[in-house]
């Protein structure tokens, strides 16, 4: 089923924030809110727990952690633990993360797609409640499960960007997120060889497509999305912008091309309440918007 969600952002919005746009994301009808850790702002998980904490149904999406950072083990813990609290309403996403950071603190992979690999199937498995033992480049785990597993195992999502990883993440993980700044063609191109690599690993059901979209809305949206984007000279094509009906219809285009997630992205200038409150009338003009595939 087809979803719509929004985004608060680390960059123009400290931590302490983030309770109260989680309360008006709610308020206004966004099914999801998406956060995201960037080295060094906040951390993703404490992010995400306290977001689930401040409102009663609302989805927080994890998009992404970065693998490098943590030991397998500690993300399970980090993701049952929240799963737990707040069933069914957690969507963990992974990625690479920016190398130059994973440098900095002495973490980068040398082979990012062979951490991907080795720590996408065993953090399934922890979640699902077994144990696993494991002897990879990077992942080592001896007979190791959690004593809290979820009671039913949240997706697992991979963030992904060249075809190498777009494939590897339909291998492995039960969803991608597909960064801003595609176009429908471009995003059309992804989710086929995201399906390719579910196909190929010959699994039942499809991966769950989530895609960032930069949007803006009102009067001077396409000035504002040009601006954000002005290293593209096809911006309009990569982005959303008008009234609330128009950005609808430039979410269906995102959906026809195989998006199940269609998560808008708010310029740095915005004000949330106003932008929340836009992308509450899109999920009502959309009705399938806010259940989970």
């Amino acid at each position: 089923m087809s979803r719509i969600g929004t985004i608060f952002s680390p960059y123009p919005h400290p931590p302490e924030e983030l309770r109260e746009a989680a309360r008006v994301a709610e308020g206004e009808g966004v099914p999801e809110l998406w956060l995201w850790e960037d080295c060094f702002r906040s951390s993703a998980w404490a992010a995400a727990a306290g977001a689930l904490a401040a409102t009663d149904h609302l989805r927080v999406g994890v998009g992404i952690s970065p693998f490098p950072l943590r030991n397998v083990a500690a993300s399970a813990m980090e993701v049952a633990t929240i799963e737990r609290m707040f069933p069914g309403r957690l969507l963990p996403g992974f990625g690479h993360g920016v190398q130059d950071w994973m440098r900095q603190v002495g973490a980068k992979a040398a082979s990012p797609l062979t951490l991907m690999r080795e720590q996408v199937p065993a953090l399934r498995a922890l979640l699902a409640g077994e144990a696993v033992t494991t002897e990879g480049r990077y992942v080592r785990l001896r007979d190791v499960s959690l004593d809290w597993p979820p009671a039913t195992a949240p997706r697992v999502y991979a963030a992904a960007e060249g075809p190498r990883t777009l494939q590897l993440a339909g291998e492995v993980a039960d969803g991608v997120i597909l960064d801003s700044r595609h176009t429908v063609n471009e995003i059309r191109v992804a989710v086929d060889t995201v399906r390719a690599g579910w196909a190929e690993a010959a699994r039942e059901g499809r991966p769950d497509v989530v895609a960032y979209v930069l949007t803006a809305f009102g009067p001077s949206a396409s000035d504002r999305v040009a601006a954000a984007l002005s290293d593209y000279p096809d911006a309009a094509d990569r982005a959303l912008a008008g009234s609330v009906g128009e950005v609808g219809e430039g979410v269906a285009r995102f959906q026809a091309a195989g998006v199940d997630d269609v998560v808008l992205l708010p310029t740095d200038d915005v004000d949330l309440s106003v932008f929340f409150a836009a992308v509450g009338q899109v999920a009502v003009a959309l009705p399938a918007a806010g259940g989970v595939s």
